[in-house]
């Protein structure tokens, strides 16, 4: 089939000032928990600490500074809606059509989603729980062709935080979608507040994946194949100083992926819904975080799904159908 090339860009969405209020910032607790969740900053978090069995506080994910709460690519982690990581040079294809998107990647993709940068409305509350909703259908700027309803659950429970995400698709067409959350584990469990170490931490990774892909300027370039060596952490090993950033799929069965730390003795487990087909490990040099991140589709899978590649864990939605999945951080001792 021939593509019929029909461009229409978007203008840009309104970015969130930086130096959020503090009432903007929402705190859910548990025994276990401080979770600091940012509705007006695309449903971001702001904070994740943990209390670990020596009964201090510690920061499990990396902690935002005050002054650039209103900047999710800052902050602790962020959801990635209505698509993961990137899409190349941000040209959208789809039923053999294609849209220009806003290229807001510093590689001049489209990147992370199309509502990083929007105001979520809090629909439930409680001390340990909050839903964040987002309906692009009255929205200026979005960076998407279609209209779609989003629905981020965050919930803290015991040693357990739980991340849900949905999208309905509220338009008059079908379209591709896929969705993420690009949490920034520390690398060492410093006590909050505390001056972080010279030297970043070693903890031990597992992750139960069998596959990988060939990437180009960090997008696939066709099916999964083997995994790279420097992002093969099935049998668990330390996390080292060389720099990953790969997308892994084919996930055991039930199976976690695991963090390790010592000093103290703390387990991290990633349990994730089958939705999550895919893994970016993400560990940049001589920085105090990594990142694992469960997301439905490759890098670039919107192309890689127009191309008929299979496994990309793009999903399609008809008007009024919905995706929904979730996955938890489970910390013990």
């Amino acid at each position: 089939m021939t593509m019929v090339q029909e461009i229409e860009t978007p203008a840009p969405a309104a970015p969130a000032g930086a130096g959020v209020a503090p009432e903007r910032v929402v705190t859910l607790r548990s025994g276990a928990w401080e979770l600091d969740v940012l509705p007006r900053t695309g449903a971001a978090l702001g904070g994740g600490r943990i209390r670990t069995s020596d009964g201090v506080w510690r920061d499990l994910l990396r902690p935002t500074r005050p002054t650039v709460l209103g900047d999710p690519e800052k902050c602790s982690s962020f959801p990635m809606v209505p698509w993961s990581n990137r899409i190349r040079d941000g040209v959208l294809a789809f039923g053999g059509r294609s849209w220009q998107l806003q290229r807001n990647g510093a590689d001049g993709t489209a990147i992370h989603g199309a509502v990083r940068y929007a105001a979520w409305d809090v629909v439930e509350r409680t001390e340990g729980r909050v839903v964040l909703e987002l309906d692009t259908s009255d929205l200026v700027g979005v960076n998407f062709p279609w209209r779609f309803l989003a629905r981020i659950t965050y919930a803290v429970e015991g040693g357990r935080l739980t991340v849900g995400t949905s999208v309905r698709n509220v338009d008059r067409s079908s379209f591709p979608a896929g969705f993420g959350h690009h949490p920034y584990l520390q690398r060492t469990l410093a006590p909050v507040g505390a001056t972080p170490p010279a030297t970043p931490g070693n903890p031990l990774l597992q992750v139960p994946l069998r596959s990988g892909y060939s990437l180009v300027d960090a997008m696939a370039t066709g099916p999964a194949g083997a995994i790279p060596a420097r992002a093969d952490f099935r049998d668990g090993r330390p996390l080292g100083s060389r720099f990953v950033d790969d997308v892994l799929t084919g996930w055991d069965p039930g199976a976690p992926i695991r963090v390790r730390y010592d000093e103290p003795d703390v387990t991290v487990d990633l349990h994730a819904d089958p939705v999550y087909s895919h893994v970016v490990v993400y560990a940049p040099r001589r920085r105090s975080y990594f990142a694992v991140e469960p997301v439905t589709n490759v890098n670039d899978g919107f192309a890689l799904h127009a191309a008929g590649v299979a496994g990309t864990g793009v999903f399609v939605l008809e008007p009024g159908e919905e995706r929904t999945g979730a996955f938890t951080l489970t910390v013990g001792g």
